[in-house]
């Protein structure tokens, strides 16, 4: 019988010391879920040792990734210094998430993270990722087009026009409004433009690790059909947020070093030799739709192109 592996106590030390880089005289608060309440309470442990004014909340567990979390542990975001969310759905793109950050708060969100994540992925060189994402950033910035294309019959165009590319930090976040996912390891863009069709064939957050691919065919920026295994299902998740839910919010690749396909999205979206495109809320991009819901399909050994140059070949990644 398979056991459980225990949180190695120098990933907790990483994520404190060289990632969010806790001060004695600053606060922090860790909003977390009965789901993830077990590992979330031992970073607490950890943390109550660093700084006196230290919380956790534990708030009902949401129905969907970008779901607001309630009022009371909005305003209380508001409040803290440091915060970690430790829930099993992602309040990343959530309008609490965004004021919280807007206050000044450094914020990492680790939604579905899972002991085997940490040990694997939080105690690595943040600054070797950083430097990554960075050169990956320089690549894309001044690209108008970015295609991505796989054997498998994924061909989609996104232009960015006047949406955000984010680089992200490596996972240092240690200045005022900081905001990543831990583990860290992606450069993303908000589509402004985006036609063709994409495979997801690693994994999805509904789903978890892919047992059959799902297709998506794209025009006008928006998903106009899915087919798969799992297509009616992921069309009825659609279909109770509206309409809006369907549009295409993001396009990022991986370049974590240590992060590998698991079926939780929060590392396989990290991996080296993947991309992810997501649908619903893309405000985090600079963008407009804000609904209460954020999924990334996870795809296997993309072949990507900024404007005209190759920048991975199949997986294989050529920066």
């Amino acid at each position: 019988m398979s056991t459980i592996p225990m949180i190695n106590p120098s990933a907790i030390q990483a994520v404190f010391e060289r990632s969010l880089q806790l001060k004695k005289n600053e606060t922090c608060l860790i909003v977390t879920d009965p789901i993830q309440k077990k590992i979330a309470s031992s970073f607490f442990e950890y943390v109550k040792a660093i700084c006196a004014d230290a919380q956790i909340i534990v708030m009902p567990t949401l129905e969907q990734h970008g779901q607001e979390p309630p009022d009371d542990v909005a305003n209380a975001m508001l409040e803290y210094d440091v915060e970690l969310l430790m829930t099993s759905r992602s309040i990343s793109h959530t309008k609490a998430r965004r004021a919280a950050k807007a206050r000044g708060a450094r914020i990492a969100s680790m939604p579905m993270i899972t002991e085997e994540i940490i040990n694997r992925t939080l105690d690595v060189n943040y600054n070797a990722i950083r430097e990554r994402s960075l050169i990956l950033y320089e690549l894309l910035l001044p690209a108008k087009t970015i295609h991505v294309t796989t054997a498998l019959g994924t061909d989609i165009y996104i232009e960015r026009r006047d949406m955000k590319l984010t680089h992200g930090d490596g996972g240092i976040l240690n200045y005022p409004s900081a905001f990543g996912n831990l583990p860290e390891g992606e450069v993303s863009v908000g589509p402004g433009y985006a036609y063709g069709s994409y495979v997801v064939d690693a994994s999805f957050p509904c789903f978890g690790k892919m047992d059959s691919p799902l297709q998506f065919t794209v025009k006008d920026t928006h998903v106009i059909e899915i087919n798969g295994k799992h297509s009616q299902e992921l069309r009825d998740i659609l279909n109770a947020v509206g309409p809006n839910a369907y549009r295409v919010a993001e396009l990022g690749i991986g370049v974590h070093p240590t992060a590998r396909v698991t079926g939780i999205v929060l590392e396989d979206e990290k991996t080296l030799g993947t991309c992810h495109i997501a649908l619903g809320n893309n405000m985090s991009f600079g963008g407009t739709n804000d609904v209460p819901l954020h999924l990334d399909g996870v795809i296997l050994n993309p072949t990507v192109y900024a404007d005209e140059r190759l920048i991975m070949d199949n997986g294989k990644s050529l920066f």
